[in-house]
């Protein structure tokens, strides 16, 4: 075996990689009744509106899921991505639904790094991010802020 340092697949970003004003674009997932079902039935968000395809009658057309799911999708698309190996703590986050997600809308985000601090110990930074989450429409669904603490390059 070769002592050549492989790079490592999936790796997110180390704070010294990012910058502020960096834009990234996540990939796009569609909604599914199975993800609406399997997330309420998880968490025990058991609302009438999730689970009675009649009540939202006149309210709203189609089958709404919980803002938490949207937020949760878009979040596991930032930690396979982003922050794999490299976030250790996710210290703040602030969010607004804009519009309802229905079951078989296609969400994704846009991230844009708005703000990098560098932490006096241990080669971390807490990094701000501002996430822009759209449907497939390129409307906007949803928008949240997010204070991460990330690791910095290993020190040789």
């Amino acid at each position: 075996m070769s002592t050549t340092t492989m790079n490592l697949m999936g790796r997110g970003f180390y704070w010294e990689e990012l910058s502020k004003g960096q834009q990234f674009q996540t990939f796009r997932r569609t909604i599914t009744e199975t993800d609406l079902v399997n997330f309420i039935s998880v968490t025990g968000m058991l609302e009438a509106i999730f689970i009675d395809s009649t009540f939202s009658e006149g309210a709203m057309q189609g089958r709404p899921v919980p803002g938490a799911l949207t937020y949760g999708i878009i979040e596991g698309f930032v930690m396979q991505s982003m922050v794999q190996g490299t976030g250790l703590a996710m210290l703040e986050v602030h969010k607004k639904a804009l519009a309802p997600v229905l079951v078989g809308d296609t969400i994704w985000a846009t991230i844009e790094v708005t703000d990098i601090k560098p932490t006096s110990k241990h080669n971390r930074a807490v990094v701000s991010s501002r996430i822009d989450v759209k449907n497939q429409h390129g409307k906007d669904v949803m928008t949240y802020t997010a204070v991460r603490m990330l690791a910095g390059k290993p020190q040789h």
